[in-house]
């Protein structure tokens, strides 16, 4: 990470960590790994971070944080990468982050011996796209950015009408730690779906979903929701315990176990790059596994 910056009129007489989180969204433990094993520099000079600048100062940070190249191995892709963060496509059945029972095996363990930050996540079971940074400020920086999200999935019914939006707001369910409940007393949950596909034998649809927000299992919940529920979805698919549908019991007998986990894949992102100023756009085909499904039942 290097940092030069002009000191502009609305930072007259403020203290260089004040500019170090609020123009370059440094949380306070990167600002003191800055001031403790990197560079901070006022016209020229070292400085501490507790001085005062004026207008037309310039400012120079730098601090190595060494954790290199990122390395491809268990079946991660990397389809971006650059000295800040890199684009990865994550195979489904890995969890993200390092957890009990999952020390040695998640994304991040697999990527790099040092420390990642994710700046999304996706659940053990979900393939796909996600940005995940080399260090803490770049953390920042990104996760201030504008990230769109799309996902494809394999879904139980035909979407009526094909192209919509589901506008239902989200909550845990109560005395659950994992489930979640479309209630109108939930926090506001918007996700814009399109029918891609379908498949009127089996009753299945390939259905594109684009988030406007994040929560935790929006589209499972969403999808759930309105009768169209994911294949393969233990929590919340016709043969899970908490959301059973005996309506769509006997397709799912065939189909969950053809697919294996839940039919879900992020297949796209675009993102404002706050490192070069440009609009990025990546996306990752649908996985084998999916693709065998949609073979097998066209």
């Amino acid at each position: 990470m290097r940092i030069e910056y002009f000191v502009q009129s609305e930072y007259n007489d403020c203290e260089i960590q004040k500019i170090m989180r609020r123009e370059f969204s440094m949380s306070s433990t990167c600002v003191k790994r800055v001031k403790l094993y990197g560079i901070v520099e006022l016209n020229g000079v070292h400085a501490r971070v507790k001085e005062h600048v004026k207008t037309g100062d310039k400012l120079y940070f730098e601090y190595e944080d060494n954790s290199g190249n990122l390395k491809e191995s268990n079946g991660i892709r990397i389809v971006y990468e650059n000295e800040h963060y890199a684009v990865v496509n994550k195979p489904a059945g890995m969890v993200t982050h390092p957890s009990y029972g999952h020390l040695d095996d998640s994304l991040l363990t697999n990527l790099s011996e040092n420390t990642l930050h994710p700046v999304m996540r996706l659940d053990r079971e979900t393939s796909g796209l996600l940005i995940v940074a080399k260090d803490g400020y770049s953390h920042n920086m990104l996760t201030n950015s504008d990230i769109k999200k799309s996902y494809k999935a394999l879904c139980y019914g035909k979407f009526e009408p094909e192209n919509g939006t589901m506008d239902f707001p989200i909550a845990r369910r109560p005395n659950s730690v994992m489930i979640r409940d479309c209630t109108p007393d939930g926090k506001p949950s918007v996700t814009h779906y399109k029918t891609i596909a379908y498949y009127e034998k089996a009753d299945i649809s390939l259905v594109e979903f684009r988030l406007e927000t994040g929560r935790c299992h929006q589209i499972r919940t969403h999808s759930c929701h309105v009768g169209h529920p994911l294949l393969g979805d233990g929590l919340y698919g016709p043969l899970s315990d908490d959301n059973p549908n005996e309506a769509l019991k006997e397709l799912a007998d065939i189909y969950d176990s053809m697919i294996g986990r839940v039919a879900l894949h992020a297949y796209r992102i675009e993102y404002l790059d706050p490192f070069d100023g440009g609009i990025h756009v990546y996306e990752a085909e649908i996985p084998s596994d999916m693709q065998t499904v949609i073979e097998a039942i066209k």
